[in-house]
């Protein structure tokens, strides 16, 4: 039986935290905007999209896009310089290849995704990355999910499953009726993942070895 992993990005197999944090900071500054928070109060939010992001951090609905677009712009520039893959992150896409396809579904924008991925040497190993751009809904709506079983063509016989670090991850996979692998090495909780899973594993090889020693159909 085919297997299908799709894999989240930020907190699953990458890195890029002092990217994204030093980021919001040069946003806020560049568009004068007088931030109060903490850095973990950016932290906690990574996963979800950037327009929710800076809404939940105090910035206004009517002008969160103007930050979206300062963000992407400084973000673009600096990401492959302070973005590495995770510790057994590599190990996990290697050995996932060799028995799955795989593709990823992020709330990041799928082209610095890719060029990230380029960047790390790895994106050779998935067939299609599917980003904020690509979707009206991102994550937690199963959009992005459809969206990318579709690209593969894959079929219901599939034993399909997401690897992701966060409850968007999760509610995503249950919402488009595949499973799903909860991992500790990103930005949620251990509490928090298994209100929507099963399945826990410390990170993304501990989830790929559970995935080739199991099958759901």
């Amino acid at each position: 039986m085919e297997k299908i992993i799709l894999f989240d990005l930020d907190g699953t197999l990458i890195d890029s935290t002092d990217a994204i944090v030093s980021t919001f900071h040069h946003t806020f500054e560049k568009l004068d905007f007088d931030y109060n928070g903490t850095d973990e109060d950016i932290k906690i939010l990574i996963g979800h999209p950037l327009d929710i992001m800076f809404q939940e951090l105090g910035v206004e609905q009517e002008i969160v896009w103007d930050y979206v677009d300062a963000y992407r712009e400084r973000y673009r520039k600096i990401s492959k310089q302070q973005t590495e893959l995770l510790e057994f992150a590599q190990e996990s896409i290697e050995l996932a290849k060799t028995f799955a396809r795989l593709s990823i579904v992020t709330t990041k924008t799928g082209l610095f995704s890719e060029q990230l991925l380029e960047h790390m040497n790895v994106m050779q190993y998935f067939e299609h990355v599917t980003g904020r751009e690509h979707v009206e809904n991102p994550k937690p709506h199963p959009e992005p999910i459809h969206r990318t079983l579709d690209l593969m063509e894959i079929k219901n016989t599939c034993d399909i499953w997401m690897i992701g670090d966060t409850e968007l991850d999760l509610i995503a996979a249950n919402s488009a009726g595949i499973n799903s692998v909860g991992v500790l090495s990103g930005y949620g909780t251990e509490n928090s993942l298994k209100e929507h899973t099963s399945f826990i594993a410390k990170n993304s090889l501990d989830a790929v070895k559970l995935i080739k020693n199991i099958s759901t159909i």
